[in-house]
């Protein structure tokens, strides 16, 4: 049996050793704030995901930057302007945190919440089609 996707993010938390880890750690704490029933998958070998009635989204981390990828981000409101990459497709969105900088939180946690509303609406409007 394969080890649970929450033990596995902590080991790549612990991995890091670096800035990395700490934002990679304190964003999922944030995450679980916002979204308390949040579930935490890993996935495409080695990719953090949190998802709520669809990936709300990923955490990869590179040697200069923590990306917090969104898999519906382009339908999301973002009036603190957080989203920083990944501006040019029709369905992502990224925000790069590069060491030393920190966002938002409750932004954040907005943006988190809207993507939850986002994914529960869907599910429940493809639900609904099928009855």
């Amino acid at each position: 049996m394969s080890e649970p996707a929450s033990h596995l993010i902590d080991v790549r938390i612990a991995e890091l050793g670096d800035w990395r880890g700490k934002t990679l750690a304190r964003m999922r704490a944030l995450i679980h704030e916002a979204v308390p029933e949040v579930i935490e998958e890993w996935k495409w070998r080695g990719v953090p995901v949190w998802s709520f009635a669809g990936i709300l989204c990923t955490g990869e981390t590179y040697k200069a930057v923590v990306k917090l990828t969104f898999a519906k981000g382009a339908s999301l409101d973002d009036p603190a302007k957080l989203f920083n990459a990944s501006l040019e497709g029709n369905t992502r969105r990224a925000i790069d945190i590069r060491e030393g900088e920190t966002i938002d939180a409750e932004a954040f946690k907005t943006l988190l919440r809207a993507a939850a509303e986002l994914n529960h609406a869907g599910r429940a409007a493809k639900t609904a089609r099928k009855a």
